[in-house]
């Protein structure tokens, strides 16, 4: 018994004890809960922060004296309001003319060359040394030239790029798979010598012209200015011209196609295999005018997109490359009944007609099979004859010609052309006989129709890459303006012989230099839409992605639709109308977006919009209500102004157009600052200059001159404050004043505000990220934000300037200082602590209170919810609510900020699609060899097969099948993401968040006179449990199925082009082909062939 009752009192004991430290735990909790921070300490700690901070930036950016001196100036100058309705149609007139002394000169290019074949024989015996662009300047071992090579001038060409060029000569390039002696191919380049003349004259009357050319149907395409052409890694010449844009639409009217392919078992291993690249190659000769559908059968219809079923959607990029990538997963199978897949698409194409849907043009069906068992008369007597309104090609696959004659029957019956394919090699010359078919009633009737490309990135040229990093990106872009070439020849008309296609580039970014930034404002832009509703130009298109460490152009960076840039037109009024041709103006609240789409802004624009005349384009422009609408005029005289230009610390918009220096080859050596000072100065009079621009530009630099004398007396006088770094300025005329006040070499901020610095200059782009966001902010009161460049933190404060005549106020610009992050610090941190011997008798809470206590947590935190400051220097640059979620939530639940929902349109995703074939390899190591063996053999065989070296090294099969085999790992996709904006009615909060066992206290204080708010939380409470990090990642949008579906083919407005060209009664349809093959030896085939098939059954 004792021993129980010692137990028992034991046990007791050792209760109390329990219960003694629970208790103590819980008064440790609740003094943990109890932990509070003194409001008003920490709003002493704001105003005195706020008035430091000011007294810094006016200081050493000279803001009220910037002020003061435009207050002097206001009984001189005049406000006016830019009137978007005359502004938008000066632009377009001026754009007009200038497209137009292009269309002037290819047409000069296709005369010249219609007549010089008129007058020309075919000498099928002619020898003709021409300048081949691969071989030019290349020399033997012996030091002689080259054959078709020879001493070939090239000098380094501003207007082209800094390219090595030859302005006084075009010269030739031939893909690798074409010969270079041919005789069609020299008597065409005999012909085209003509071409050299007109080239010159052409760049003569408009010095503004780049690149002239001339693509022959034969295959070679002449190039002016000469240049030495670079191959590939492969030392191939893949460049064919006839698969480019420009001549396809030269050359054919829109068109709507069905491409029919026999997936059958006879069409197993190579077969399937050509097939599948004549699809590709067939989808590449289509364009944004031309709609398209595939079916693959065998003993029934399948629609290879089942989305698609019934109907033609739009051959535009998007959904070529999803064709394309649907067209790679076919596979073999069952018995080919070609009848019923021949009144499907013959279905297809009627209704389409019949409703005012596709082209409304041509149409035509591909058949792609290795055989028809029949000639199907019953399915054309039913849908196609007498009119024969759909042309039908056909494609035989392979060696196998015991059903050629039913395959050629067909194609001949329905003015078609019939091709044989047994190689690689040979699909794209036959691919390409289709659109000399489709042309023939265009080419008899002489329509010499000008058309002009969607935007297109020119890859062939070889600094395109650097150009990547060095331009806007949406202004990378160009667009060829072409015209077909026709023989006219009498003896030859009824075969409507096309001679091939002229054109000449128009870099986009030479095209919107004429919608002048300055006139526009800080947020204000011009942009230009296709008929289709694609953009050609917009600040907002971003046509480049970062894969890894390098830049490249998305996959469907041509086919961006405006309603994806400007997506609150929701119901597509803008578009629309643009899209229509029409001339008006629209006004749309919108959520906009700067640094990068981090800083949310909204805004009023008022959009303004008319066509081009003579082209399919359109042309827009945006005003922001307010200070965008608003402009003031100066008035100076050039001697005056000319002294102050001149100022060593001032600078020009270098993109922008003051005086146009491309016209006259001796103003190219020129800045813009250097031509208009030699244009003001008299020394140059034949320069044509902006006038109003220039003589704003002077006004701004004699108002501005005293800021060089104040900043200079600053590093005279004054003891610069260490982390004071740069002071700047900026006016909506492009003028900037730069101070260094510290050297290159203690500076934090090596690359604010030099050249490589885009988004803070004056770009043909966009005005400053500085510029827009103090413009958007009170003026005079600073606006401040944080820089991470490259791991480079440092601060930037920037603050607005204003004019005022008549009752009306206009932003003159903006004016601002850069500093170090240890400024801030430094400067904070003395301030936001108390010292020991602090009165605490008044105060609730803790006391004295220092942010350098392990307990607390101090941030600055801008108008968006970035920190300007912590005590983690990592955190510099971050959201917010990254950091600390739980206090974030809670300002947003209180309403201090709100969430802005922003959406991307051009956005980039990780592909989370994996094939279903994807684990295979697991089954069996010994499949990766045997996978290995069987490409190795499959490449022999093909070179076996082709049997030719033209065909082993024509490019589109190693190139394609090469990218084929890496996978992209990003995809075009749509996201939404949040943006933050402080509410500044809101100066403070603080709460009690509970997180578990422990409650955390904040207090927020707004820092007067500033776009700031400073953050105190307790540190010791950890809420990460029960609040998520609030994060900007964007998130990809899913779309259900039907909604996905309904997307991709949906038919928005769009502008037909105004010809079409199906029918011509002197067509002779007779000619529709029956290509002969090269065989190799049946052995050798048989060999081949053996070998493909083991290895097939083998893996």
């Amino acid at each position: 018994m004792l021993g129980v009752e010692s137990r028992m009192k034991g046990r007791g004991l050792g209760m109390r004890n329990l219960l003694g430290i629970l208790g103590f735990f819980c008064l440790w909790i609740t003094a943990q809960a109890q932990m509070k921070i003194p409001p008003e300490t920490v709003q002493q700690w704001a105003s005195e922060f706020s008035v430091q901070l000011r007294d810094f930036t006016v200081k050493y950016s000279g803001s009220l004296l910037l002020q003061k001196k435009l207050k002097d100036v206001e009984s001189i100058i005049k406000i006016v309001e830019v009137d978007g309705d005359d502004l938008v149609k000066d632009y377009s007139d001026e754009i007009e003319r200038m497209l137009g002394s292009k269309m002037k000169s290819v047409k000069r290019l296709a005369e010249s060359a219609e007549d010089a074949d008129l007058y020309h024989e075919f000498n099928a015996s002619l020898e003709f040394d021409y300048y081949n662009s691969m071989l030019i300047n290349t020399v033997d071992e012996d030091g002689n030239n080259v054959e078709l090579g020879g001493e070939f001038p090239l000098e380094e060409n501003e207007h082209f790029n800094n390219l090595l060029v030859n302005t006084q000569q075009s010269d030739i390039q031939v893909p690798t798979n074409v010969y270079n002696k041919d005789p069609n191919i020299l008597n065409a380049i005999y012909n085209s010598e003509a071409l050299n003349d007109v080239f010159i004259g052409n760049f003569q009357k408009d010095p503004t012209l780049t690149w002239q050319y001339f693509g022959s149907s034969t295959g070679f395409f002449r190039i002016y200015p000469g240049i030495k052409w670079t191959p590939d890694s492969n030392g191939v010449a893949a460049f064919d011209c006839r698969n480019r844009n420009w001549y396809i639409q030269a050359a054919t009217s829109p068109k709507d196609i069905i491409i029919m392919v026999d997936i059958s078992g006879s069409m197993k291993g190579l077969k399937m295999t050509i097939a599948k690249h004549t699809i590709n190659t067939i989808l590449d000769t289509l364009g944004e005018n031309d709609f398209v559908n595939v079916i693959a059968y065998t003993d029934y219809v399948r629609y290879v997109e089942p989305c698609f079923k019934g109907t033609l959607v739009q051959a535009d990029l998007d959904n070529r490359e999803h064709f394309k990538q649907l067209v790679e997963n076919l596979h073999v199978k069952g018995e080919a009944k070609i009848k019923n897949a021949m009144k499907e698409s013959f279905k297809i194409l009627n209704e389409a007609r019949a409703n005012g849907q596709g082209s409304m043009c041509n149409q035509a069906i591909m058949l792609i099979t290795d055989g028809a068992m029949e000639d199907f008369e019953s399915v054309f007597e039913e849908f196609n004859w007498p009119e024969r309104r759909v042309r039908v090609f056909t494609y035989l696959i392979g060696r196998e010609m015991t059903f050629a004659q039913n395959t050629k029957w067909i194609a001949c019956n329905n003015k078609g052309y019939y091709t044989h394919i047994s190689t690689l090699a040979d699909v794209q010359e036959n691919v390409m006989e289709y659109l000399h078919v489709l042309s023939r009633p265009m080419v008899i009737n002489h329509d010499h129709d000008i058309i002009w490309t969607e935007a297109y990135m020119d890859t062939v040229l070889p600094n395109t890459k650097e150009l990547f990093t060095t331009k806007a990106q949406s202004l990378l872009l160009m667009t060829s303006v072409a015209m077909p070439v026709f023989s006219k020849k009498k003896e030859t008309l009824s075969h409507g012989i096309l001679l091939g296609v002229v054109g000449s580039d128009i870099p986009l970014m030479e095209v919107m230099k004429l919608a002048p930034r300055y006139m526009l404002g800080a947020h204000g832009y011009a942009f230009l839409i296709t008929n289709n509703g694609y953009i050609l130009a917009h600040p907002d298109l971003r046509p480049l992605y970062k894969d890894g460490k390098k830049l490249k152009p998305k996959p469907n960076y041509n086919s961006v639709d405006l309603s994806e840039v400007e997506w609150e037109d929701t119901e597509e009024k803008l578009r629309t109308a643009m899209v229509k041709g029409e001339t008006g103006s629209i006004s749309l609240n919108i959520r906009a977006s700067v640094d990068k789409g981090k800083r949310p802004l909204y805004l009023t624009n008022d959009y303004f919009y008319t066509n081009i005349d003579e082209t399919p384009f359109s042309f827009g422009m945006v005003l922001t209500r307010g200070h965008g609408r608003l402009m003031f005029v100066g008035n100076v005289s050039v001697e005056e102004g000319l002294h102050d230009l001149t100022s060593p610390d001032l600078s020009i918009a270098s993109e922008w157009t003051y005086c146009e220096t491309d016209i006259d080859p001796g103003h190219r050596k020129y800045t813009q600052l250097q031509a208009a000072i030699r244009y003001l100065l008299g020394k140059e009079p034949d320069l044509e200059c902006d006038e109003v621009l220039l003589q704003q530009t002077l006004f701004d630099a004699v108002v501005t001159a005293p800021l060089e004398a104040y900043w200079n007396a600053l590093m005279l006088n004054d003891r610069l404050e260490p982390g004071v770094e740069t002071a700047f300025l900026g006016t909506r005329a492009g003028l900037m004043r730069i101070m260094r006040y510290a050297g290159v070499e203690s500076r934090v901020a090596k690359r604010f505000l030099t050249p490589a610095d885009k988004d803070n200059l004056f770009t043909i782009d966009h005005f400053p990220l500085w510029y827009r966001l103090a413009v958007e902010n009170t003026p005079g009161s600073f606006y401040y934000f944080p820089i991470n460049d490259k791991g480079v933190k440092f601060m930037v404060a920037t603050t607005a300037v204003t004019v005022s005549s008549g009752g009306k106020t206009a932003m003159a610009g903006a004016i601002g200082v850069q500093f170090s992050l240890d400024w801030l610090e430094k400067r904070f941190w003395a301030i936001a602590k108390q010292p020991s011997d602090t009165d605490c008798s008044n105060i609730e809470g803790v006391c004295p209170l220092s942010c350098e206590a392990v307990d607390l947590n101090c941030f600055l935190v801008d108008n968006n919810g970035f920190i300007m400051l912590s005590k983690e220097r990592s955190e510099v640059g971050r959201f917010f609510g990254e950091v600390d979620g739980s206090v974030m939530a809670s300002l947003i639940k209180m309403g201090m900020y709100k969430k802005v929902s922003l959406f991307d349109y051009q956005a980039m995703c990780k592909n989370n699609h994996h094939h279903s074939s994807s684990a295979r390899p697991l089954l069996s190591p010994f499949y990766s060899i045997a996978a290995l063996l069987r490409w190795l053999f499959s490449n022999a065989l093909m070179f076996l097969l082709d049997f030719n070296l033209c065909g082993l090294w024509h490019s589109d099969y190693f190139v394609d099948a090469h990218k084929q085999k890496k996978v992209e790992p990003l995809q075009p996709c749509d996201t939404a993401y949040p943006g933050f904006m402080y509410d500044s009615s809101v100066r403070e909060a603080n709460s009690l968040i509970k997180c578990g066992r422990c409650q955390k206290m904040f207090v927020v204080q707004q820092i007067p006179d500033s776009n700031l708010v400073l953050v105190v939380t307790q540190a010791d409470c950890d809420c990460s449990r029960q609040y998520g990090s609030i994060l900007l990642e964007p998130k990809e949008i899913k779309y259900i199925a039907t909604v996905k579906c309904n997307r991709m083919k949906s038919q928005k407005v769009r502008r037909r082009p105004e010809s079409c060209h199906a029918y011509h009664p002197k067509e002779d349809a007779k000619e529709c082909g029956g290509a002969a093959a090269m065989f190799p030896s049946l052995a050798l085939c048989s060999a081949s062939l053996l070998v493909w098939s083991l290895l097939l059954r083998w893996t």
